[in-house]
């Protein structure tokens, strides 16, 4: 039986999955494979490089230059997250990537991209790391309106969490029967419709599937969530969530609140332990 991770994304959210998964880093539980969307990719990743903390230490040590992220990078280049310095200069130059960690570990990693001319899913494994694969995580993590849609092989990308927030289910489908789904939103959270759909038709005129997906994402969020907790009582995932809504924005670099959320993550991850372990055993 397979066993496996799912990481929903969120922002720095996400921050919340890396403080759980660096407590199973450090009492050595393993799975077979693992899933992220957005964030949860971008964290998850250093899970697969056996790298605790290094998501709280870059975004703390590059919170407040101005080559990272903010708006100040969404007026010079269109993206409000920094596409050369994130995803390439910073993770090969400056806070390394281990990239000989990350290949020789034979956990699986997957990540979730949004074709935006179909509107469909794309479930992209990464086993080898260099320039143009880092290209997917900004892929999977492009917020519309916000990014420029990435072009990899002439196919457009955005954000995964556009049609697939939490995918279980294709992990599932995939063979990975027995998986640790970390989510971002306390138990009981419901998405509510996004009022700014109308601006997403507007400034994706030339690409109508991402106002769709945006229309309905409300809808497919809320089913997985079902999906969930009926797969959770049946006993063949367990879920994992924040015990309160994680106050942070998705690109907030507050350090006092970025912390916070990881130590959350990490506190829920030693009270759960041996309830993790019982349920990879």
């Amino acid at each position: 039986m397979k066993k496996g991770l799912v990481l929903e994304g969120g922002g720095m959210r996400g921050l919340f999955s890396e403080g759980f998964l660096d407590v199973m880093l450090e009492n050595g539980i393993t799975v077979d494979g693992m899933i992220g969307v957005s964030s949860g990719a971008l964290f998850g990743c250093n899970f697969k490089s056996h790298q605790i903390g290094r998501g709280l230490r870059y975004n703390i040590r590059f919170k407040d230059d101005p080559r990272y992220m903010g708006w100040g990078s969404f007026l010079r280049t269109g993206n409000i997250v920094n596409a050369e310095f994130a995803y390439h200069t910073m993770p090969m130059e400056l806070d390394v990537f281990d990239i000989a960690a990350f290949e020789a570990d034979p956990t699986a990693f997957y990540l979730v991209c949004t074709d935006i001319q179909t509107g469909q899913p794309v479930y992209r494994q990464i086993d080898q790391v260099e320039d143009s694969t880092l290209e997917w995580f900004r892929a999977t993590s492009s917020m519309p309106i916000v990014s420029i849609p990435v072009e990899i092989e002439g196919v457009k990308y955005l954000d995964g969490g556009l049609v697939d927030c939490i995918p279980l289910q294709h992990f599932q489908k995939i063979g990975y029967e027995r998986n640790i789904v970390i989510l971002t939103q306390p138990k009981g959270y419901q998405k509510k419709p996004n009022k700014m759909v109308p601006f997403f038709r507007l400034f994706h005129h030339k690409y109508p599937k991402i106002a769709e997906c945006m229309a309905r994402r409300h809808e497919m969020y809320n089913a997985q969530l079902q999906y969930i907790e009926e797969q959770a009582q049946q006993g063949n995932i367990l879920a994992i969530y924040p015990d309160h809504p994680l106050d942070i924005g998705r690109i907030e670099l507050d350090e006092p609140k970025l912390r916070a959320i990881y130590q959350h993550g990490r506190e829920k991850g030693l009270a759960m332990l041996d309830q993790v372990r019982q349920f990879l055993s």
